[in-house]
């Protein structure tokens, strides 16, 4: 039986091997274990999308650590395990063999799940979805040249896959829901940036799609029924329509939970000594005065640090700006900040929107609120310092090229 001073994290991406790092590199010299239900130790998400999906990036660059690392640092990795309980009264987690393992403080970054296409036929073995590394590997196998594709669902997830079936040739529908892709993330103007985006490269942009049936036989999609009555042929599906944060383990346990695990801004949970971090965390966001869950990278590369002091007894807050980043095609992009639909008067577009080489600004009267940088190096942490400063500036002078965007910092 580990002794009792032993910390327990339970999660197998970035937050969970990011957590270990900070714990062991804050301090913590007792035992350190890492239960993850997949057989891969912990790994970075992203390039699944991204570099791993296009042959880029090869699939030792996609973990947090090197095996040795975990060795070399006595951290203990309990993988293809699930944990079926977790006790907060008893400072116990049960494993799905039965086995009960006691904690002094315990880090739940058990991440989210994609949400399921709830129409008849979505369960056939070619509609695919996009979490594990496992299923980047299937999408692989599916683009090749001439290969007809459809993407249901018009986020990073769906732009991003689509960008990669197009690199290796296959041919692409992509159906979005509402009128443009990214329409209530980034509002008309800069959604209008990305569509075009997809259009010049080939993609079949489908606007206001309904999806009534995957259609095939024997198991197998032969494609996709949508509520007009059109029927598009398909060698694939893929599904890109959100994410669910993991919960059920702390709703089992009577933790807080709304919309993800509530945590505070040291991102404690409702129970002493379990602790919240990555997609799943629901924390507090004391520059922001609300609680917000964010579903992206920088959140699980930088919470941990603020979780590990705090099961440290430390006092940390986490106030990071929530970032995050796209590459599609030759395209890169950068954002930080945080809007809502309705949360911004307008957006100030500083270069060109035509020629998609531009750094965008979400305005809340003088503020700015958000920032978006498109093929523009080199300016997001000006942007993110301009935001929390919370200045006064001048649309015009947002707008001007010709003026360093430094001069604008109080």
């Amino acid at each position: 039986m580990p002794r009792v001073n032993t910390f327990v994290i339970v999660g197998g991406g970035l937050a969970a091997g990011k957590a270990a790092e900070e714990l062991r590199e804050h301090g913590h010299d007792g035992p350190l274990l890492v239960i993850g239900d997949e057989p891969e130790r912990p790994y970075i998400r992203p390039p699944l999308s991204k570099g791993y999906l296009l042959g880029k990036e090869d699939r030792e660059s996609i973990h947090v650590h090197p095996e040795s690392w975990y060795r070399e640092n006595g951290v203990d990795l309990l993988l293809g395990t699930r944990v079926t309980a977790v006790d907060p009264g008893g400072n116990t987690v049960t494993l799905d063999d039965g086995r009960r393992l006691p904690y002094a403080a315990l880090l739940l970054a058990t991440g989210s799940t994609p949400r399921r296409l709830a129409v008849p036929g979505a369960d056939r073995e070619n509609v695919l979805y996009l979490r594990r590394v496992g299923d980047s590997e299937r999408l692989k196998a599916a683009f090749t040249e001439g290969a007809r594709i459809v993407v249901v669902g018009g986020g990073w997830i769906g732009l991003e896959t689509a960008a990669a079936a197009r690199a290796a040739g296959a041919r692409v529908t992509l159906l979005e829901r509402g009128e443009l892709p990214l329409l209530k993330v980034l509002g008309r103007e800069a959604a209008e940036v990305f569509a075009r985006l997809h259009l010049d490269h080939g993609v079949h942009l489908r606007p206001h799609a309904r999806v009534e049936r995957i259609t095939g036989t024997g198991g197998r999609a032969d494609g996709v029924l949508l509520a007009d009555g059109t029927r598009l042929p398909a060698d694939a599906v893929v599904v890109g329509v959100g994410i669910t944060p993991n919960v059920q383990l702390a709703e089992a346990a009577g933790l807080e939970v709304a919309d993800g695990i509530v945590t505070d801004q040291h991102l404690r949970t409702s129970a002493p000594g379990v602790y919240a971090a990555g997609d799943v965390a629901a924390a507090y966001h004391p520059r922001l005065g609300r609680r917000l869950r964010v579903e992206h990278w920088a959140n699980a590369l930088h919470q941990p640090r603020t979780a590990a002091l705090s099961m440290l007894g430390e006092d940390a807050s986490y106030d990071r700006l929530p970032y995050f980043y796209t590459d599609q095609y030759d395209l890169g992009m950068e954002y930080t900040g945080w809007t809502e639909p309705g949360g911004y008067d307008r957006v100030v577009f500083r270069g060109s929107r035509q020629e998609r080489r531009f750094v965008a600004f979400w305005m809340s009267g003088e503020r700015v609120v958000a920032g978006m940088s498109v093929d523009v190096w080199d300016v997001i942490g000006t942007v993110r310092a301009l935001i929390e400063s919370g200045a006064a500036v001048d649309d015009a002078l947002l707008a001007d090229p010709g003026l360093p965007l430094e001069s604008l910092l109080p």
